[in-house]
């Protein structure tokens, strides 16, 4: 599977919610809900699971609900947040801290604007 960079750097083709909905797995979009719901604090249903994607229109719960980064990155019409004019903003750093992978996908989508 190709990659599927969202907007904020993550991959989403590795993405459990992207996975379980391509496999059309119930018992995996369960168990991803359970976990959410208890590490979160937030109610998620197995439906919630449902995604193709950032950047399409079935996103996951996660995305709906606790992400802060897509929002932003739609409102400003940006492909990902690397080619944002406000890179890296406090908000997506924050994010970032916890996520080495996503933040080497954002360097490297950045490195290759300012040529």
């Amino acid at each position: 599977m190709s990659e599927m960079i969202a907007y904020c750097g993550l991959d989403c083709g590795k993405c459990d919610a992207f996975r379980a909905t391509q496999a059309k797995d119930s018992e995996s979009k369960k168990q991803l809900a359970e976990r959410w719901t208890k590490g979160m604090n937030v109610g998620f249903r197995p439906e919630d699971i449902n995604c193709c994607g950032c950047m399409s229109d079935t996103i996951s719960g996660w995305c709906r609900k606790i992400c802060r980064i897509r929002p932003c990155a739609e409102n400003r019409k940006v492909k990902t947040c690397a080619h944002c004019d406000a890179y890296p903003c406090g908000k997506l750093k924050e994010f970032l801290s916890k996520e080495p992978v996503a933040t080497r996908n954002l360097e490297e989508i950045h490195k290759t604007l300012e040529v």
